[in-house]
């Protein structure tokens, strides 16, 4: 099939034909009557949006506990940024915009409190029981843990939305794939086959690289308004130091607050357009004709260029040296993990601490299904909820 330059990139007029179309869903698990007002992918993302786990992300950590500041971003605003990124992109592409932005809402959703030191504490809690992995923890929220409708448990999403959000980093299983599936994925796999060695959908493609581009560009903000980052190292920073010295150059004198946003403003534009000219060069390339053929490729339909990947992995791993393991991160984030190793061993010894609706649902102390359970309830706290817990639990005080 030849490709005209004019069916390359569609806006709102037209769909591309490697879009997934709602109307050709594989459906829900749980069979229900479709929506006379919505989609099917409308519908995904209105549930997410307005679960129980999604309202969570609001106290939960990005890089800095919420009682740090109320501008850090957190776990929900992140969530926004990257549907926001999601959406434009998508637009430009024809791509759905409703699975998409369904996938970057709930990407997130299975992250314990504290950020990543908080899902490394959980994956040593449970080492014995299965391990904790949060993208796996996401799929076991939106599958099982909500209890928002009679019919079923978890949100009875479509196929689409499941498989991006399981896949979203590629392929789980086939050659080169070495690790063991998390547990949770293995159990939902013998339900419903998501195809788990294929690469998902254009649509969810797209959410992950999003999900890079807005860290990569937010948490370069969040770092320099915490005071971890200045801008004498920015100027040498991979990707990043070239962008900022065009903007001082650019506007000599101008204010600290208006040149971050100039600057982080600008590596989304760099990031974005070069995606946008890989994925066009990429379809002319490969012939892609429908949704299907996106799974079948082997390798990712949207990426960005060699130069430009290069880049933002080299800021990544600048970003973790100077953000992430700065020392008053590492301090707060030593707390954080020992926060959660102590609920957990608690409740996992003692499961009659936990509320009436949890220990009911346990077995017997230290067993592998109370683990689990214990695991749950843990990771669905947000920060303000585990620093609680861990007051009642560990502070010196008798009040009931």
């Amino acid at each position: 099939m030849k490709l005209q330059p004019d069916t390359i990139f569609l806006t709102t007029a037209g769909t591309a034909p490697w879009a997934c179309l709602p109307q050709a869903s594989r459906g829900r698990l749980v069979a229900e009557p479709e929506s006379p007002t919505r989609s099917v992918f409308q519908r995904d993302r209105d549930r997410i949006v307005h679960c129980g786990a999604f309202r969570r992300l609001k106290h939960k950590t990005q890089v800095f506990v919420y009682h740090e500041g109320d501008y850090y971003r957190t776990r929900l605003t992140h969530s926004l940024e990257v549907a926001q990124i999601t959406r434009s992109i998508c637009r430009v592409l024809g791509l759905n915009e409703d699975l998409a932005e369904a996938l970057a809402l709930a990407h997130d959703l299975g992250h314990p409190p504290f950020g990543h030191a908080g899902e490394a504490a959980l994956d040593g809690c449970m080492q014995q029981f299965g391990g904790f992995d949060h993208n796996a923890q996401a799929l076991r929220i939106v599958t099982r843990l909500e209890q928002r409708y009679a019919s079923f448990d978890g949100l009875n999403l479509s196929w689409e939305t499941l498989e991006g959000l399981v896949k979203h980093n590629g392929p789980l299983t086939g050659p080169g794939m070495t690790q063991a599936l998390p547990l949770a994925i293995r159990e939902y796999a013998e339900l419903q086959d998501l195809e788990l060695h294929s690469f998902p959908s254009a649509e969810a493609q797209v959410s992950a690289l999003a999900d890079d581009i807005a860290y990569c560009a937010h948490d370069i903000d969040d770092g320099l308004r915490a005071g971890l980052l200045d801008f004498e190292q920015m100027r040498q920073a991979p990707f990043a130091g070239p962008v900022f010295q065009k903007i001082i150059d650019q506007y000599p004198g101008v204010a600290r607050g208006r040149l971050i946003n100039e600057a982080v403003r600008e590596m989304i534009g760099i990031m974005v357009d070069d995606l946008l000219a890989e994925t066009k060069r990429r379809v002319q390339r490969e012939r892609v004709f429908d949704a299907a053929h996106v799974r079948e490729l082997g390798r990712p339909l949207i990426a960005f260029s060699s130069g430009v990947e290069e880049a933002i992995v080299a800021l990544k791993g600048y970003l973790h040296t100077h953000v992430y393991r700065h020392y008053k991160v590492n301090r707060v984030m030593s707390q954080a993990k020992r926060i959660l190793v102590e609920l957990f061993n608690r409740f996992l010894a003692e499961p009659e601490l936990l509320p009436p609706e949890w220990s009911l649902l346990c077995d017997q102390p230290g067993s592998r299904a109370t683990a689990r359970i214990v695991c749950d309830y843990v990771a669905g706290m947000t920060d303000r909820f585990a620093l609680e817990e861990h007051g009642h639990l560990f502070q010196m005080n008798m009040k009931i």
